[in-house]
């Protein structure tokens, strides 16, 4: 290695004051995900959702920037961060959620007044928030952390089983309600604000970080028919959580929607204006627990449907996050497998994205075949039958299968609700895809595998649609809207759909070659 590979550089990024450093030629968009940076296209250069702004260092620009930024923006140093190398060491102003709404640059109407409002996205993995002037919807900081309840369960049900079984219940409130605390005395401290200008915090979760959070017993989410007894709209005073903002301060948690579809999920309808929306359309988060919402202004279809953790990572022989190291995108070259490893390094792993993209290649190479049996030859360690695709990372059989539970459960239940509609996926003019999975999974190799059978221009990444929930939620004053979203939506249980099976076992299989999905008109 020589002094060039080995040269890093430093990134200092405002209006938050934190620095990073990293390896020459390693990509922003690797960077700038985890400070909150939106990709609303994936990062694939078609929409201006990721603009930075480039106050010191060079940042080279390239055709796709040219396209979509304005000679006097280039000239001013806007960028788009997903076309941005590393090479000089940057001073960088995130501003780029000044306007921007999901994959467009439609800004949101909203009641300017003044304070400060905090907007948090409560996830079973990792926590994110942000803090917005509510005289300007500016954001004035962001900090991400990893959910300290993590430590007593990776998913969802483990940390039932520990609420519940275990008694641990207040012990898991306590972790979350502190964390989330310090979160907002770290926004404070970033922005250099005055915490008692902070009007009201707006949280939004799955239904168990919901009740975990707001104190609501979780024992009916233990067993069937894991209905929770309460999925309202929670408020609390600051002084009543202890954190160091004023103490009238307005908390709100955002209402769920249904059994295991929390207000995550009411966060992204609001985002993606389903509940408003004249055609029919979707929103899918791919995650361990995968919600899906289908419908339009005169009703809403909402389910979840256990995925599985393949997605995340989880489950995986060499699976894990999608972070530094983790191996997030598979693609032929010329006949041969090449990987795509975030954060410009070796690769220490395989996270959901590269996963799916493994196999759509597997599949077009005939290494997989449309059963899931994988036909490589090679073996690991302990015997059992894998394909090497960047050394020292392989694909085993088991690898394979965990994705075929995960993908077939989403499908299914996908077609399920399309059924209960009377639709069927030509019928949908949209299908947004929410959380950091659904920004980062390649369309293609999605459809490649029969994850997503639509046409390509129908799936739309849309970025962290919960934390742009929340954001729209610290200007609604009436909250009528979210019981009419409620009012609007109907759950419908799969578990207890006797086709659903039958669905689950069909859309487990590999499609035997790629899918012709013709474009809606």
């Amino acid at each position: 290695m020589d002094s060039k590979e080995l040269r890093s550089h430093k990134i200092v990024l405002k209006p938050t004051n934190v620095e990073l450093t990293a390896p020459a030629g390693t990509p922003l968009r690797d960077l700038l995900f985890e400070q909150g940076v939106e990709f609303p296209c994936g990062g694939h250069g078609r929409c201006r959702g990721c603009r930075v702004r480039v106050l010191q260092g060079n940042v080279e620009v390239n055709d796709a920037q040219r396209r979509l930024l304005k000679p006097l923006e280039l000239a001013e140093g806007w960028r788009l961060a997903c076309q941005g190398i590393l090479n000089d060491d940057l001073v960088i102003e995130l501003r780029q959620w000044d306007a921007a709404i999901l994959a467009n640059d439609t800004t949101f109407a909203f009641t300017p007044r003044p304070g400060l409002g905090v907007a948090v996205d409560l996830g079973t993995t990792t926590l994110v928030a942000q803090l917005l002037d509510l005289q300007t919807s500016h954001v004035l900081a962001v900090r991400t952390a990893l959910n300290g309840q993590a430590r007593y369960g990776a998913d969802v049900m483990s940390r039932v089983g520990f609420s519940v079984a275990e008694k641990g219940q207040k012990k898991l409130e306590d972790i979350i309600r502190t964390q989330i605390g310090k979160l907002i005395n770290d926004l404070v401290f970033a922005a250099q604000v005055n915490p008692t200008d902070i009007e009201e915090v707006t949280i939004v979760g799955n239904t168990v970080m919901y009740h975990l959070f707001c104190g609501i017993d979780l024992e009916p989410m233990s067993h069937y028919p894991f209905e929770p007894r309460q999925d309202g709209m929670m408020t609390f005073l600051a002084s009543d959580l202890g954190w160091s903002i004023s103490s009238s301060a307005i908390v709100r948690f955002l209402p769920c929607l249904g059994s295991f579809v929390g207000s995550d999920i009411t966060a992204g309808v609001l985002a993606t204006g389903i509940h408003e929306s004249k055609d029919l359309v979707g929103l899918v988060d791919l995650g361990t627990n995968g919600e899906i919402v289908i419908g339009n202004r005169d009703g809403m279809l909402c389910s979840s449907t256990a995925a599985g953790p393949a997605f995340e990572g989880a489950r995986i022989s060499m699976g894990m996050r999608a972070a530094t190291g983790a191996i997030s995108e598979v693609y032929l070259n010329g006949g041969s497998v090449h990987c795509r490893v975030l954060g410009n390094t070796d690769p220490l792993g395989i996270c959901g994205s590269g996963l799916v993209d493994a196999v759509a290649v597997g599949l077009d190479l005939g290494v997989v075949l449309p059963s899931g049996r994988l036909t490589s030859t090679e073996r690991l360690a302990g015997g059992e039958k894998a394909w090497s695709l960047c050394p020292p990372i392989a694909l085993s059989q088991t690898d394979i299968r965990e994705l075929q539970l995960a993908k077939g459960a989403i499908a299914a239940g996908i077609h399920l609700i399309l059924q209960q509609w009377g639709a069927s996926e030509k019928d949908l003019t949209h299908l947004y895809l929410a959380g950091a999975f659904g920004n980062y999974i390649s369309r293609s190799s999605a459809q490649r595998i029969g994850l997503l059978k639509f046409p390509l221009d129908t799936v739309q990444p849309a970025g962290n649609t919960a934390l742009l929930g929340a954001k729209l939620g610290l200007f609604i004053n009436d909250e009528s809207i979210y019981q009419t979203i409620r009012s609007k939506t109907k759950h419908v249980s799969l578990n207890e759909d006797p086709s659903f099976q039958e669905a689950f076992v069909d859309e487990m299989s590999f499609p035997q070659e790629a899918l012709e999905v013709e474009a809606v008109e």
